[in-house]
Parts: C-alpha cells; structure tokens; sequence
C-alpha cells in the first residue's frame, strides 16, 4: 500500500521535537536551551515552543540550574513492557485536553487491516460522541475519518477499500458514486481538513485532519451538533494546529 500524503505542519512539528527529545536523551545530566539550539539547529523562538510542548506533554522536565532533562511521561513511554499502556493513557490524556481546547468530541483514527477503525475517543456531555449508527467500517465514503484516511492511501488502495464496502446512502447528503468520491479524495489537500456536512448522520458536522506517521495511516477528528456549524472550521483548524502532540506519541 502506497501512500500518497505530504508533511503536514504537525508533522514537521513533531519531527522537531523529536529531534530535541534525542538529543536530550543523549545527554543524561541534561542541556540548557542555548546548548539544545547548538545541538540541534532550531531557532530559538521554534526551540521555545517546542520546550514549552514537550513540558507540557511531561516529555522533558526543567531542572534546577535551567538544563532540560528527559520527563517521565517519555521514560514510560520508552519501557518495552508498559508501553502500550502507557500510550494508551497518554493519548487519552491528550485527546482529553484537545476536547476541551476544541469545544468538540474528538477521535482517534487508524486505518488497520484495510478497515477504519476509531481506536480512542474524548468526549463530554456538552461534548457528546457520533452516534455510531452504521459501523464505521463500512461508511468511510460518509464520514470525515473515513474520507481523511482514504485521502493517504494510493489510487489502488482506495479503489480496494471502495469495493469491498458499498457506497450507502446514508442521508441525503452522501456521496455514492465512487467516481466523484475518488475525484474529491484526489483534489483533497493534506493540510486541509476533510469535511463531513450531514453525510454520516443528519444533525452532526465532523473534520478530520491526517496524523500519518511513517508508513502507518491515521486522523485526528471532531463532531459537533449542526446547530454548532458555524464553529467547524475554526475547531477543525484548531485540532490541525494541536495535532503535533499526537504525532509525536505515536513517533516516540
């Protein structure tokens, strides 16, 4: 499977911080912001913003005399046996704290095994989840998750996906040709967010933004309530803009 996307921004962004949470691995009694610029290259205002991200995530920790050293939440997240525990919890932690950023129910995406499958989810009671409806897995052409995953696979791989799930019409605003549909996830931009206006379930809006890491397919989405539409875009760009903490979870 071919995969056709191009690097985001959070993409970028977390390969950055991924580059200072090495170098502050190698050096066990920790680096000053002015050493880490030396070491890895990064401006000092791109350098902050990453600091201030990676603290927050708990991934680095600042010590008495100013240097970085390596956070507990990285030292969990690196130990063979805990591991999937530990990134479960993580990105709960962070989808939690997007929720709340947002103002929307948000998920997280993979695409395993030739399937949609929603992996981990954050919602609320002002914030309450997509009514799943009809499964995920078989309404990919209707929902923005399904559509932003499609977006990263080649011509080849959507077409397989396609014909081993009928397009349904779900509500009246569902694409059911696959010839449109494919032209749309063609001319579908990696850095703008996939849109779900009514296609899934009629009162809900979703966007889903892509998380791809390496060869392994994901998305990060939202819904929100049709009476909250007006608030789509400026969520959904707010999710893209968070998205780097993912990204990096899933890297690390």
């Amino acid at each position: 499977m071919a995969l056709m996307h191009e690097p985001t921004v959070p993409y970028h962004s977390a390969q950055d911080a991924l580059r200072v949470l090495e170098t502050v691995a190698e050096h066990a009694t920790g680096l000053t912001d002015t050493e880490l610029a030396g070491h890895t290259g990064l401006g000092p205002e791109r350098l902050a913003g990453l600091l201030r991200m990676l603290r927050r995530e708990g991934y680095v920790e600042q010590v008495a005399d100013g240097a970085y050293v390596t956070g507990e939440a990285l030292r969990r997240l690196v130990c063979a046996h805990d591991r999937e525990a530990a990134l479960t919890e993580k990105l709960q932690r962070t989808l939690v704290r997007l929720r709340d950023s947002v103002g929307a129910a948000v998920y997280l995406s993979r695409y395993v095994d030739g399937e949609v499958k929603v992996t981990q989810y954050a919602d609320g009671p002002a914030m309450p989840a997509v009514n799943e409806w009809v499964d995920f897995r078989y309404s990919a052409h209707a929902t923005a998750v399904g559509k932003s995953l499609l977006t990263q696979l080649d011509h080849n791989a959507r077409r397989d996906h396609l014909s081993r799930h009928k397009m349904a019409r779900l509500t009246s605003h569902t694409i059911t040709s696959d010839k449109l549909l494919l032209s749309r996830l063609d001319s579908q931009p990696p850095t703008v967010p996939v849109l779900d206006l009514q296609e899934y379930a009629i009162g809900t809006v979703c966007a889903a933004v892509p998380i791809t890491a390496g060869s392994s397919v994901g998305c990060l989405a939202l819904s929100l309530p049709v009476e909250h539409a007006h608030r789509l875009k400026q969520a959904a760009d707010a999710l893209n803009r968070n998205a780097a903490p993912v990204l990096l979870s899933l890297a690390i």
